[in-house]
């Protein structure tokens, strides 16, 4: 089986769709939690924990300037929303993950055994019977 001819059948079982989707999903998922950290969490932790505090436009100016003249500044403040964006999305995702092992667990879980059926009436008196020769 040539190089190409794999290919083709893996494209066609749809693994490949499947993972340009999933990419295309997680690159979105990540701007709307980058958003939900930047735009809805940190500005009332700043404002109301910290006293007004602002963590997108935190951090040092170092000495010296790059070639184009700005000066070099230590954006902590930036990292700091981006660790707590990196959380949110870990979060949510070990969530997802395990939903999804619960609910495979779930349907790999075989069905509980029924109770075996009662025995035909025939059989129940035929038993009786026995019993009461084995006693005399």
């Amino acid at each position: 089986m040539s190089l190409f001819s794999e290919f083709r059948d893996f494209a066609i079982k749809g693994n490949m769709i499947d993972i340009a989707v999933g990419i295309i999903m997680g690159a979105a998922f990540g701007t709307v939690i980058t958003s939900l950290v930047n735009d809805v969490i940190m500005p009332p932790i700043g404002a109301y924990l910290l006293n007004g505090f602002d963590f997108s436009g935190s951090g040092f100016t170092l000495p010296g300037h790059t070639a184009d003249g700005k000066p070099i500044v230590w954006a902590y403040g930036k990292f700091i929303q981006s660790a707590i964006s990196f959380l949110a999305i870990a979060a949510a995702v070990f969530m997802l993950v395990k939903a999804v092992n619960k609910a495979k667990e779930m349907a790999m879980k075989p069905a509980p055994a029924a109770a075996p059926a009662a025995p035909p009436r025939s059989e129940v008196l035929l038993e009786e019977i026995r019993n009461a020769l084995v006693k005399k």
